[in-house]
């Protein structure tokens, strides 16, 4: 995990370290509000995908940062692989960054944590909600789909 490149809005390069530093700076310059961490990731339909998974740490009522990483190139077979692969990448990055952001801030710091997917119910990724809700529910993360999963949605969709 740790040789991932992440990015900051600004195009910074940075490591999961630097970016679990980021969140720790954001969230102690008001510790007394209410955070939701946002995990989410979005692909392009192409011969070969690529993968963009975001953070977001929204403060709520009060705006947000967010960070992204780019996977490698992969060939995917279909669009069901694809809607699986990115809800991989997404609770996979979510469990690292909860022990890591546990680990930095202590247990007594509560926030929602959740996984947007980058399905819903209008269109062809209908018949994927049932298991990849499963799938982030089983690992203890709340699961947001469209029109509420801006973290894939609109986030991570930017940097794709």
């Amino acid at each position: 995990m740790e040789k991932m490149n992440f990015f900051n809005i600004v195009g910074d390069s940075m490591s999961l370290s630097e970016v679990v530093e980021g969140v720790y700076a954001f969230v102690n310059a008001k510790p007394q509000r209410k955070y939701k961490i946002i995990v989410g990731t979005d692909s392009a339909a192409r011969s070969e995908t690529n993968f963009v998974t975001a953070v977001t740490v929204w403060r709520v009522g009060n705006g947000g940062i967010h960070f992204w990483t780019r996977s490698k190139t992969t060939k995917c077979h279909d669009m069901r692989d694809r809607i699986y692969r990115e809800t991989i990448h997404s609770i996979t990055l979510a469990q690292e960054l909860r022990g890591r952001l546990q680990e930095r801030l202590g247990h007594e710091f509560f926030w929602d944590d959740q996984i947007h997917i980058d399905v819903g119910e209008n269109g062809p990724t209908k018949d994927f909600i049932e298991t990849v809700v499963g799938m982030v529910k089983g690992y203890g993360f709340d699961a947001l789909i469209k029109p509420n999963s801006f973290g894939a949605s609109v986030v991570a969709d930017r940097h794709t």
